[in-house]
């Protein structure tokens, strides 16, 4: 039986070892808090058509490959524990994206052009028909699309599954380092002194990557820190569902979401600040309430219950890292904020990648997500 060790436990690491032990592979998977990171935070927007920016020609074609496959991704870790993909959190519910003031909406229709010239389906609808459809919508939205594409999943529900699957192969320690033979990566070596062996090894461990031993000097890894607030709020019974889609919005020049749970519950962000404070911003949240207020003021009832911010592991192009950085040694890494929507196509390839199928992702895939393609010096000389 072949094996990995995975070292990370957020939805990539929690995702790619789910991918290799359907796969019949003996997993193990390190973290020492799983599950505490950039995914606790995400709020599980799947959203390529929404997040297409005119800078990213790369990596749209990686976000609306893996939309197209999270449907059946989700069913089947829901299969695994005898349930349906609703019931870890996922909804197929569109996605309205809203324009705060004129300006807001002259960019909004902006994006609508690029993105039908991509092909993608998004609807242009009148307000009060957006209205008709979430009633809690204020005076102050002046302009809507829907994007019927564009779903949801509860981060915390499906990573949840996930533990639940893999439960008897997760161990709680901080790896240390990995362990090579003759320049060949055979296993890692934990805190605690416990070394865990394996025919492969698979770094999923965000920002964290940068600080394991034994990855290539030559690799510089270019990941920064990208804060983000997220706040979450339990709704009122006399007014739920607050909304009954994912809510985006640009609010004088601001994104701001808001995003529905089925327990009655909401989720708002959207911030991004590359700043020294690792904590909560006053300002981010001030800002969150103020914009999320505007677009569906009513969420001024509801109760604040979680204010959390986790640094997202960005990269120069904001496209992931996924691939082999040395033999037996994956990498994959640096999803930015679309670690959630890209689990799907990014556990798929780390599978790939491990078990020796690399032909089958595409040419240009294995391009854009080369984690060598920052370095001076290619994998293939070292």
């Amino acid at each position: 039986m072949s094996s990995a060790v995975v070292v990370g436990a957020g939805i990539i690491g929690l995702a790619t070892a789910w991918q290799l032990k359907r796969r019949g592979w003996d997993i193990t998977v390190c973290d020492p808090a799983p599950v505490s990171g950039a995914t606790r935070a995400a709020a599980g927007m799947l959203a390529p058509v929404a997040e297409v920016v005119w800078d990213q020609p790369t990596l749209y074609p990686l976000m609306v490959a893996s939309g197209e496959m999270f449907p059946r991704f989700v069913s089947e870790i829901a299969a695994d524990l005898g349930q349906h993909k609703e019931e870890i959190g996922y909804l197929a519910n569109s996605t309205f994206v809203l324009a705060g003031d004129s300006a807001d909406r002259t960019a909004l229709f902006e994006l609508t052009s690029l993105q039908h010239r991509l092909d993608m389906d998004v609807q242009p609808i009148t307000i009060r028909h957006a209205r008709q459809l979430e009633p809690a919508l204020g005076p102050g939205c002046v302009g809507a699309v829907d994007i019927p594409g564009d779903h949801q999943v509860d981060p915390r529900n499906l990573c949840q599954a996930l533990l639940d699957v893999i439960a008897d192969d997760l161990i709680e320690t901080t790896i240390e380092k990995v362990i090579f033979d003759a320049q060949r990566a055979v296993g890692v070596h934990a805190e605690d002194g416990r070394d865990f062996l394996a025919d492969k090894v698979i770094v999923a461990t965000g920002l964290a990557a940068a600080d394991i031993g034994g990855l290539p000097k030559a690799l510089n890894l270019p990941l920064r820190p990208v804060h983000g607030e997220v706040i979450r709020l339990r709704v009122p019974e006399h007014i739920r569902p607050l909304v009954r889609r994912t809510i985006r919005a640009v609010v004088h020049g601001r994104p701001v979401y808001v995003v529905p749970r089925a327990d009655g519950t909401v989720v708002v962000g959207a911030t991004s600040r590359e700043d020294s404070l690792a904590g909560v911003s006053a300002e981010g949240v001030y800002q969150l309430l103020r914009d999320a207020a505007h677009i569906v003021p009513s969420i001024l009832e509801c109760e604040i219950y979680e204010i959390i911010s986790k640094a997202r592991p960005g990269t120069p192009d904001d496209v992931p890292l996924i691939g082999e950085v040395a033999e037996n040694l994956i990498l994959s890494t640096g999803y930015f904020r679309h670690g959630i929507l890209l689990s799907a196509l990014g556990s798929h390839i780390g599978a790939l990648i491990a078990v020796g199928e690399e032909d089958k992702i595409s040419a240009e895939f294995r391009k854009s997500i080369d984690p060598w393609r920052f370095s001076l010096v290619p994998y293939e000389s070292l």
